[in-house]
């Protein structure tokens, strides 16, 4: 039994080796006065068969069958001083998305390049595990870094979240597209500060702010006289307003870990706001958000719990949020989110699935011309299942199924009078050093 158990454990961190920036610091501990430097990586491929209600349109027809898949390369270093103080720096790239084309590198029309790398996290790190850590950079903040309750460690690691599983080769429309989901490129891959306190009688907290919604260097090619709405600093505008630019966010978070009664439990409470960048045009009926928008405050509350492989969780997220984390217009509904999940672990193989429900204004504008008679609430759900049989510490291997739905009447870009659905079945290998 002993063996097993072990064996479940290193299971479990194999599945759970990150591929984002959400570690703890360091990632490797080096003796006082020298440095570690790393080069890891991450490499995905993905097989599997798609439908969904938007597979054909005006003529044309998506192949059922596809692949996709990601790379990222993660850079860094770590090291400590002789008085003991850690430190260190984190460099995540990824490949960027294309038209379709003919191969690799054959598509110059897509604005996002071709088969090149970006930036998606880059941050440095500085402190002790006695004091506490401070995040420097474009990083995962609080709200992100504790959330609690919502697995992704089965199948190919993200379901719903993913950026490379065969949900990205549908139409965007038929995605559910769910702010469950904390961990969201919206919210860590722009530049901050965060602390990150030490653990004491099992408590941790975690708190940051972000001035705008830019990464490094974002909005500042363009910043003249004639162009302050390209700034990245911008607090207000003549232009259209955005539903997604913001400004001043802050966010915090508590997270318990502790051992109940044999049960390793965790659980969260966290909240983030963000206000937006002010529009001082003229509005008008048929603009995007005439009665302008709410600010953004989301709160959410998690829970997990773990004991002889199995592990449930649970996590709720509300507030004034839309997907994607944007901001929602003035009259519209605000967004209610939950999810319930598990893995079992026995041996080298993980078995999980995941339910989720959320409601939200979608695509209703409140005294916008151009809702037509959109139904006030989106309505969306999702149903992920996964299977992994892990080879060793850097190659595991995956089944998932996936279902998911959204309903909102009047809502035409969503196809068939406002409703879509969309299966997803893969298989593949994920590989990672």
């Amino acid at each position: 039994m002993r063996k097993l158990l072990l064996a479940s454990a290193a299971t479990m961190g194999a599945l759970l080796v990150t591929v984002g920036g959400a570690q703890a610091q360091p990632v490797s501990q080096p003796a006082p006065g020298t440095i570690a430097v790393h080069l890891n990586g991450y490499l995905q491929f993905s097989i599997g068969d798609f439908g969904s209600t938007l597979n054909s349109h005006a003529g044309n027809k998506l192949n059922p069958i596809t692949t996709d898949g990601d790379a990222r390369l993660y850079g860094g270093f770590d090291a400590q001083t002789l008085n003991g103080i850690n430190y260190g720096a984190q460099i995540e790239l990824r490949t960027t998305k294309s038209n379709a084309g003919e191969s690799v590198g054959s598509n110059s029309t897509s604005t996002a390049g071709t088969s090149s790398f970006y930036v998606k996290r880059a941050y440095g790190y500085i402190g002790t595990s006695e004091a506490g850590y401070v995040r420097l950079g474009q990083t995962d903040s609080a709200f992100s870094l504790f959330q609690t309750g919502v697995l992704e460690g089965f199948g190919d690691g993200a379901q719903w979240n993913t950026d490379g599983g065969l949900i990205n080769a549908l139409p965007t429309q038929v995605v559910p597209s769910t702010f469950i989901y904390a961990d969201a490129s919206a919210l860590y891959a722009t530049d901050k500060v965060v602390y990150l306190s030490p653990s004491i009688a099992g408590f941790s907290v975690a708190a940051g702010y972000e001035p705008s919604s830019n990464g490094l260097k974002e909005g500042t090619a363009n910043c003249v006289q004639t162009s302050l709405n390209l700034c990245s600093n911008i607090s207000s505008t003549n232009v259209t307003q955005s539903l997604s630019q913001r400004k001043n966010t802050i966010d915090a978070a508590v997270q318990y870990s502790g051992d109940l009664g044999g049960f390793a439990t965790k659980a969260n409470l966290g909240i983030i706001n963000a206000a937006p960048v002010n529009f001082t045009g003229v509005t008008t009926a048929a603009s995007a958000a005439p009665f302008g928008v709410k600010e953004m405050t989301v709160y959410q509350a998690g829970v997990q719990s773990s004991y002889a492989g199995v592990t449930l969780g649970a996590a709720v997220k509300w507030g004034a949020v839309e997907n994607g984390y944007a901001f929602v217009p003035k009259g519209s509904r605000n967004g209610l989110a939950y999810i319930v999940n598990g893995t079992y672990v026995v041996g080298p193989y993980v078995v999980g699935a995941s339910v989720f429900d959320e409601q939200s204004a979608g695509g209703f504008v409140a005294g916008s011309t151009a809702d037509g008679h959109f139904a006030r609430t989106l309505s969306e759900y999702g149903v992920a299942t996964g299977a992994n049989y892990v080879v060793g510490k850097d190659l595991t291997l995956f089944v998932q199924y996936m279902y998911g739905h959204q309903h909102q009447p009047g809502n035409t870009g969503l196809g068939n009078d406002g409703n879509t659905q969309v299966q997803v079945v893969s298989t593949g290998a994920t590989f990672k050093w």
